[in-house]
């Protein structure tokens, strides 16, 4: 249970005895009192049978995501599958298709804009820089293999196009194309520690840089292309997926942010989202270092089967709303 639902819980036992406890500055939700002290001594939801199944089914709570915005097809079978590899993986170079470095250097073609933004408004990161393409690598057919230090072939790819995209769009932005595998390495750390790891970047960031107001994490999914993969008007995308970690303060205003984003999409391009999910501790970190700003994004594009045109494809699109949003909140004045 979520401290901020214990503190509810105990002040709605206190202003049950003394109703002039709760002053104009005080809010107390109304909540069933019965269900909470249920929960709190069970650890079962009332209205959530996954909380009853999870404790009986070993790696039944890898389920336990929250579904805020189920995109088409989309359930809690389908949800968010992430490999993680162990260091000696991560490390193993592999072999990159020529023909992929090819297209990557024809689509990643910087716009000139008509207008640009003075600020670098914008931070491109990659918690998982290693997390590539099946497509983009030789001889390499198994998922759990799709990893690659090759910046032409894993998800700096993919950072690269956006950044191009959103200068194509008139909004700056910072890119880190930096190898994640080799700095855990260094540190004697793994795949558990990557956000530990980006955390200390983005704060640095942050810190040194007072103009970033967005910041991005690129990752891609480990299900397989039919799943990842969409046809709109006889043009493949890449599905995209926003994550929000909710063990944070700013929880609710990313949350905003992904609906935003989310819904301009899926209004021009229906089905090229995938969703919004919502994970806490108990799916992973929970925080994806999203408490370091409000317009922080987890993004999913794609997944293991993707091209680069599909993942282009997509990354056109979700620039073209973004930028839009960024420009609406420059011209409000929002920063």
């Amino acid at each position: 249970m979520k401290n901020i639902e214990v503190e509810h819980l105990f002040l709605a036992i206190i202003q049950s005895q003394n109703q002039y406890f709760v002053g104009n500055d005080v809010e107390v939700k109304k909540i069933p009192i019965g269900n909470m002290l249920f929960q709190l001594a069970t650890n079962v939801k009332p209205n959530d049978v996954r909380s009853l199944l999870g404790n009986e089914i070993p790696g039944f709570f890898a389920y336990d995501y929250k579904i805020h915005i189920a995109g088409e097809g989309t359930d809690y079978t389908n949800l968010l599958h992430e490999s993680s590899a162990p260091m000696e993986v991560l490390l193993k170079e592999r072999e990159i298709a020529e023909q992929s470095l090819l297209d990557a250097d024809e689509i990643n073609t910087p716009l000139v804009p008509d207008k640009m933004l003075e600020e670098e408004l914008v931070y491109i990161h990659h918690s998982h820089s290693w997390e590539s393409f099946l497509p983009l690598l030789k001889g390499v057919s198994e998922p759990d293999e799709a990893t690659s230090n090759n910046s032409s072939a894993n998800v700096i790819a993919v950072g690269n196009m956006l950044k191009n995209s959103l200068m194509g769009a008139g909004v700056k932005s910072k890119h880190n194309t930096s190898n994640v595998t080799e700095q855990l390495h260094a540190r004697g750390w793994n795949y558990y520690n990557s956000y530990q790891l980006s955390r200390e970047v983005v704060k640095e960031v942050l810190s040194t840089n007072k103009e970033v107001r967005y910041v991005i994490d690129i990752h891609r999914d480990s299900f397989r292309k039919e799943r990842t993969t969409i046809n709109i008007n006889d043009k493949k995308y890449a599905r995209l997926l926003f994550v929000v970690g909710e063990d944070h303060a700013n929880f609710e205003k990313n949350l905003e942010f992904a609906d935003r984003l989310y819904y301009a999409i899926e209004e021009k391009y229906p089905g090229l989202c995938r969703g919004v999910l919502i994970k806490n501790k108990s799916q992973g970190d929970g925080i994806y270092n999203q408490d370091l700003s409000e317009r922080s994004l987890l993004l999913e594009v794609g997944g293991v089967d993707n091209n680069l045109e599909e993942l282009h494809n997509a990354v056109e699109v979700f620039a073209e709303e973004f930028s839009k949003l960024v420009w609406e909140e420059k011209n409000a004045g929002q920063f």
